[in-house]
């Protein structure tokens, strides 16, 4: 128990570290993947914290790291498509973005939501350690298996779902996948498992970002020249999704 607890420690430590790089790199307004990593992080923060539900200072610590998640999800958005747009011959349109995303950066750096994860994730090490003193995290390990396989259980209970939904089996698949990364230790899961969750989040990943593009460029003029593209290579994406999630669904789950 005590060793899960001091590696608990040590990746939360991790974690703020990782994020207070990224908000140094933000605010710096020169890198183009500080935002991108900042998203990893606190994805990954929320990885780790969603089978500690129910101890004391995880509802606060998730509270703050979905804020962050909400305000940033929109700028990332932003950001892909400007890149998509730079390589595919429209210059004007990425750099109209572009030039919104220079003034986004720092203000996601100087943003109330990141000063108040950082300050939560500051303390919350002490809070895993009180509850240790207390007694709180007797069956903790089981415990983190046990929800860990109810992520499991309910991608499982989607991909035989033949009305399944995209957005839905993307959102699983994070899940499971980044639980996996958060509790190497506790992986019980099929040898094939990590690859094909990889294979079906980029996937999906495709999908979901024409989706949302189509879905942009009903309001914004600029990117109309681009709906054909984006309706041939969402098609694509989604037979090629289907196959990966055939894949995931024969090698790592019984049928």
């Amino acid at each position: 128990m005590s060793g899960l607890v001091d590696r608990l420690v040590a990746h939360v430590m991790g974690l703020e570290v990782g994020v207070m790089a990224s908000q140094a790199r933000l605010e710096a307004r020169t890198d183009p993947e500080a935002l991108h990593d900042l998203r990893t992080t606190v994805r990954r923060l929320r990885s780790l914290l969603r089978p500690l539900r129910g101890l004391p200072g995880v509802a606060q610590l998730e509270a703050a790291a979905s804020r962050v998640g909400d305000l940033t999800t929109p700028l990332r958005d932003r950001e892909v498509l400007a890149a998509y747009l730079l390589l595919h011959d429209q210059p004007q349109a990425a750099q109209r973005r572009m030039a919104q995303m220079a003034e986004a950066y720092p203000a996601v750096a100087a943003s109330t939501e990141l000063a108040q994860l950082l300050q939560i994730l500051d303390a919350f090490p002490r809070f895993l350690r009180a509850s240790q003193r207390q007694g709180l995290l007797k069956g903790l390990r089981p415990n983190i298996e046990k929800r860990l396989a109810k992520q499991w259980k309910k991608l499982d209970t989607a991909l035989h779902d033949p009305a399944h939904d995209r957005h839905r089996l993307r959102l699983l698949i994070k899940r499971v996948r980044y639980g996996i990364e958060a509790y190497p230790e506790l992986d019980r899961l099929p040898k094939a498992a990590m690859p094909r969750l990889k294979a079906a989040q980029a996937a999906l990943g495709d999908w979901h970002d024409c989706w949302q593009w189509l879905v942009r460029a009903e309001h914004e003029a600029d990117l109309q020249p681009c709906i054909s593209t984006w309706q041939t290579t969402m098609a694509k994406a989604e037979s090629r999704a289907d196959r990966v999630l055939d894949k995931l669904s024969a090698d790592c789950f019984k049928s």
